[in-house]
């Protein structure tokens, strides 16, 4: 499955520049080397971190304090559909047209979509608003099927709206297909340029202006990739936040914070992790090492994947990316790899890799072993040499910061550095932090309640926060 614009610009960024030699290998003991199971950092990269109207209705571009709109040609619309139900929820689909480009003085216009959400019976109560901003970069917002975890911990006391990110999703989805109708790369780079944190937050404001009354504030939660978008909120329409919540989601934004050097500081602990998981299932020393033998040795240096891409030693340690910076996921490497071989049914036919573990491949790393992204490797290499990104965070606002702000930080965090995300605590003004190791980075997601529980309550002074 090929994720939108956002996480297919990081995966091509990455897959343009990243280093076409195999890492140094990680050891279990001083004895034994065995292979990382996540990639190298990429090299070369910039930061370019990715109500109730019942008939289409036009609507003025919102005012957006320092993020200033320029006016556009297309109108402005905002479809509300009718009420559905899923068990203890009730929803309703939102569909906004907004410009492409918001500096443009006449443009293009995409379609950006969110889903409300609240408890049953709640339709018509006035509740406050929360937004919640999805990690990825380049995931679609949640799809509820029931009132669980953090969203109906929400719903509790919210109206909840889950926004598909432009790009992902209902919100002019970029998949491999719809990227292929672009057919110059430099065409495409001048399109998905427009799919970053700044505009997301400008997509926001528009719907806080159509949806909230009076175009009031709106609380917004923040996941991963999420909370990099929220406090690029906080930096630059800090007017449209009541509160936030960061769960797993403080990005690096200090002066000369490079991709090169997040990636460093985030290798640590990937060495870690790996040591972690070799140590909980010692079995699996042998059996990584047959296998990334076995690629090694393979004609074409990989075996064929069902998706068409090549299955290398390189790919291999994606799983990584995967499998060991969430809750359980250690457990579900270990059970794909104990099927990763197929049972000799014939003797002498050899070992074969079991058709059940390629198929449960995610896609491999590098972009020619990738056979449906092939065509954008262009469009990797021109996205990966600009330079000219506008900024995502502003430190002097977040010094002067007057959102109340409260924050989960995981301490063994695979994907956002703690002693970065730490770094820039210390320059957001009035951050209350929850520091754990109780979760990995899917707190949120192992158990949302908990965790939804705990942030509010800090900011609502029923819980300690020192």
């Amino acid at each position: 499955m090929i994720a939108s614009p956002t996480r297919l610009l990081d995966s091509m960024r990455a897959a343009a520049s990243a280093r076409t030699t195999l890492p140094l290998l990680l050891s279990a003991s001083p004895r034994k080397a065995i292979p990382s199971l996540a990639p190298p950092p990429a090299r070369g990269l910039s930061l370019a971190p990715g109500l109730g109207l019942p008939s289409p209705c036009r609507l003025p571009l919102p005012r957006i304090s320092s993020m200033a709109v320029a006016s556009v040609a297309a109108p402005e619309r905002h479809d509300a559909g009718d009420w559905y139900s899923v068990p203890d929820l009730s929803l309703r689909d939102h569909r906004f047209t907004v410009p492409l480009d918001y500096s443009a003085a006449a443009g293009s216009s995409i379609t950006v979509f969110a889903r409300e959400v609240v408890a049953v019976g709640k339709e018509e109560e006035q509740l406050p608003y929360l937004l919640y901003l999805q990690g990825g970069p380049g995931f679609e917002s949640p799809r509820p099927t029931e009132a669980s975890g953090w969203l109906k911990r929400a719903c509790e006391e919210y109206r909840v709206v889950l926004l598909d990110q432009r790009g992902t999703g209902l919100s002019t989805p970029l998949t491999v297909s719809s990227l292929s109708q672009i057919m110059s790369a430099t065409k495409l780079v001048e399109y998905l340029q427009h799919f970053r944190a700044d505009n997301i937050i400008k997509d926001a404001e528009f719907l806080r202006s159509c949806l909230v009354p009076d175009s009031g504030t709106w609380t917004v939660l923040g996941q991963s990739y999420g909370g990099f978008c929220a406090v690029t909120y906080m930096s630059f329409a800090p007017e449209g936040l009541k509160s936030v919540l960061l769960t797993g989601g403080i990005p690096p934004i200090a002066k000369g914070c490079t991709a090169d050097v997040v990636y460093r500081a985030c290798f640590e602990q990937v060495v870690h992790q790996n040591e972690k998981y070799y140590k909980r299932f010692p079995q699996d020393v042998k059996v990584i090492c047959d296998l990334v033998n076995y690629l090694a040795k393979a004609e074409g240096g990989g075996v064929s994947l069902p998706s068409g891409g090549i299955l290398t030693p390189r790919g291999l340690q994606t799983l990584g990316l995967a499998g060991l910076g969430s809750g359980g996921g250690f457990e579900r490497l270990h059970y794909m790899f104990e099927r990763v071989w197929d049972p000799e049914l014939v003797p002498g036919t050899g070992k074969r890799i079991s058709y059940y573990f390629l198929k449960a491949m995610i896609f491999p790393w590098m972009f020619d072993e990738i056979h449906a992204l092939g065509p954008f490797t262009e469009a990797a290499h021109l996205l990966a040499e600009k330079e000219d990104w506008p900024p995502l965070y502003d430190i002097s606002r977040l010094n002067n910061n007057k959102v109340p702000v409260a924050a989960a930080v995981y301490y063994e965090d695979m994907y956002v550095n703690f002693k970065l995300a730490m770094e820039t605590a210390s320059e957001i003004a009035g951050i209350r932090l929850w520091v754990t190791n109780e979760y990995m980075h899917s707190g949120l997601r192992d158990n949302g309640y908990q965790v939804f529980e705990q942030l509010i309550g800090m900011l609502q002074g029923k819980k300690p926060w020192f």
